[in-house]
């Protein structure tokens, strides 16, 4: 048998071992390995509530946590460089779960902050104008009415009064808890959409 018939076709970027058969350029190899130490920092720059979601292998938890620990930056760097050398002992199934949970952990950071921002910009329209509130009621019609208008008054007096702001806080509360009952009805008439499409 010719030699030349074991020997495969060689893509761009593809390089041939003395053998003959494919592996991996130098350059992807590099960018591959790039690529898995920026998504090991990132898991090292993680809150720590967060880093407990991450299905990470017990190896890798370890080195993560022990990078975190490390305050002198020569040191950092050398066990940034051992995190990404684990890194590159996972299987591919491994790394795309890690991928996986970091976005989902972005996407629901980034939706949280989002709503933050809006309950605070709402909370200083309330306090600004009562016409913010008949607006505010008017899209959120299953709120305490009386409720928020004591809290409004108290603590427009509060800021008047630069006394320490409780009932400012618990207006946050409010809002955040009208807020939130829309979205548990939402995501209540989803559910049972989806049952109703089941049994159908």
């Amino acid at each position: 048998m010719n030699r030349k018939t074991r020997i495969q076709p060689i893509d761009a970027g593809d390089e041939a071992d003395d053998n003959g058969y494919d592996r991996p350029s130098k350059s992807q190899l590099k960018r591959e390995m790039h690529a898995l130490q920026e998504l090991g920092q990132d898991l090292i720059d993680l809150p720590k509530d967060a880093l407990k979601r991450m299905p990470m292998p017990e190896a890798l938890d370890e080195a993560v946590r022990e990078a975190r620990r490390i305050t002198d930056h020569e040191g950092k760097r050398r066990q940034l460089q051992y995190v990404g050398k684990v890194m590159r002992s996972l299987l591919d199934e491994e790394v795309a779960a890690l991928r996986t949970a970091l976005d989902t952990y972005r996407g629901v950071n980034k939706a949280e902050t989002a709503r933050m921002h809006w309950i605070e910009r709402t909370r200083e329209q309330l306090l600004a104008s009562d016409d913010a509130l008949t607006e505010f009621l008017r899209q959120h019609p299953g709120v305490d009415v009386q409720e928020g208008r004591t809290l409004i008054r108290n603590a427009r007096k509060e800021r008047e009064q630069q006394k320490p702001p409780r009932y400012y806080r618990e207006l946050f509360q409010w809002i955040k808890n009208a807020a939130g009952a829309e979205t548990d009805d939402a995501e209540d008439d989803h559910d049972q959409e989806e049952r109703d499409d089941d049994t159908e």
